[in-house]
């Protein structure tokens, strides 16, 4: 589902210096619609100075709370995110595309696991959803949070995590990493980053206990921490990661000439909501996003940056190029899944599904 549906702001409230939280009233009939899974997020929609401008925020409430709320922290020059923190009030009006994203694994009843996540900044937003959904659906599984920050005072959600660490004492163990106030644990002072994330799995947790770890963060932050988990023991498959758009590392690959097989022209066709629609796009020249776009198709997207997996699709047919990939999964690529804001054409003929999740 990638249509956008006109939602009201029931709610905005100020949670850190340079964040606020943002909660959503959704009428009964697009109750479905918006239905989540905890660490999905929304894309927002709205005209600023003229602009049409959107982005992508994870979703903070737990899927039991049956409140759709999302964190929007203030980013230098970030367009939305700097009119959201001043001048966004209730009863406002955005346009919202329903839940998308993968950053989580199935819970049960009968599950006995332990958690941990990595977490730095504005990276908590989808952790926090996770925590809180997981400690109240599996009642014998533990998580463990490490969060990293600068401070006590940029700590966003401390109130709702020290809450969470008072109602389940014995399933919720909490960690605050600072890098510019000083901590009685000197193992705790610092950046969260492959040394440190060495020093916690020999000192705090063990890695063979570590059933499923959680990562999100800056880019450079969650590169180290993968590699210290694998460097450690704990199995690809056993981590999950999630960048924000705003991570993405500024040196970006250079251009450079895609794979090419047979004509120049390739031959389109899209599924979308049951529908298809066929267009031809230059290969080399531009994304299988911007194509439809040129043509007046509508496409879920945000960030264009490879980043949201807001564009998220499954190729059917015919192959593709991707230039960045910080959002699928090995295993989502292995299945055909692509970002259509990265894919160039490379076959004569491509067949892309926007309706299959799996």
């Amino acid at each position: 589902m990638s249509k956008f549906h006109t939602l009201t702001v029931a709610s905005v409230t100020r949670e850190t210096r340079d964040a606020v939280a943002v909660t959503f009233a959704v009428p009964d009939d697009l109750a479905d619609a918006y239905r989540y899974v905890q660490g999905q997020h929304l894309t927002l929609r709205t005209g600023i100075d003229g602009e049409d401008v959107r982005r992508s925020y994870s979703i903070c409430s737990a899927v039991q709370d049956a409140q759709l709320r999302v964190a929007i922290k203030r980013v230098d020059g970030g367009l939305f995110s700097n009119w959201a923190n001043e001048q966004l009030q209730p009863g406002m009006k955005l346009e919202v595309m329903p839940p998308s994203g993968h950053f989580h694994v199935p819970l049960s009843v009968t599950h006995a696991k332990h958690y941990v996540a990595f977490a730095a900044g504005s990276g908590i937003t989808p952790m926090l959803s996770i925590i809180k959904t997981t400690l109240q659906a599996e009642p014998d599984s533990r998580f463990t949070l490490f969060y990293g920050n600068r401070a006590s005072s940029s700590v966003l959600f401390k109130e709702a995590l020290e809450d969470l660490k008072d109602t389940y004492l014995q399933r919720f163990n909490l960690v605050f990493v600072l890098s510019r106030e000083q901590l009685d644990i000197d193992l705790f002072n610092g950046r969260i980053d492959g040394d440190k994330v060495n020093a916690l799995l020999k000192h705090w947790v063990r890695p063979q206990d570590i059933d499923v770890a959680f990562i999100c963060g800056p880019h450079s932050m969650m590169e180290e921490v993968s590699q210290a988990l694998l460097d450690n023991g704990v199995d690809k498959t056993r981590i999950k990661r999630e960048l924000f758009a705003t991570s993405i590392p500024s040196a970006r690959p250079a251009a450079h000439a895609h794979k090419q097989i047979g004509q120049q022209q390739c031959e389109v066709t899209l599924i979308q909501d049951g529908r298809t629609r066929s267009f031809t796009l230059e290969k080399n020249k531009e994304t299988v996003l911007d194509a439809a776009l040129a043509q007046g198709i509508e496409l879920p997207y945000s960030c264009k940056g490879g980043v949201c997996s807001t564009c998220r699709c499954k190729r059917i047919e015919g192959e593709v190029d991707m230039d960045v990939n910080f959002a699928l999964e090995d295993y989502e690529v292995a299945r055909g899944f692509i970002l259509s804001c990265q894919s160039y054409a490379v076959s004569d003929r491509l067949v892309i599904d926007f309706d299959q999740e799996t």
